[in-house]
């Protein structure tokens, strides 16, 4: 949840750090950012997966450790599809807006 909740006070200071002149910039800005965070969860499962192979194969490495990744993998996985989940809501809500 950390991971989720650093991409989201990094989306708010980037935001109110260099504020886009145009859409294609505010576009080009957003899309960096979902891409670090999309990246940031996967290099968590990647971690994950590999302490739980190490673990499997019987290497030197604590049960703690593998628990911690695996949780932390977890939760931010959670936390990023509820994200999509709000953000799919908000288009569809906007798409049902009589103009």
């Amino acid at each position: 949840m950390d991971v989720a909740l650093n991409n989201v006070s990094n989306i708010k200071a980037s935001s109110i750090q260099t504020a886009p002149t145009t859409p294609y910039e505010a576009q080009k800005s957003f899309a960096s950012v979902l891409k670090e965070s999309i990246e940031k969860v996967n290099e968590s499962q990647v971690a994950s997966d590999n302490l739980t192979t190490k673990l499997a194969n019987g290497e030197d490495v604590e049960l703690h450790d593998v628990m911690v990744a695996s949780q932390k993998a977890s939760i931010t996985l959670s936390a990023t599809l509820e994200v999509r989940n709000k953000v799919v809501e908000a288009y569809q809500e906007v798409m049902r807006m009589n103009i």
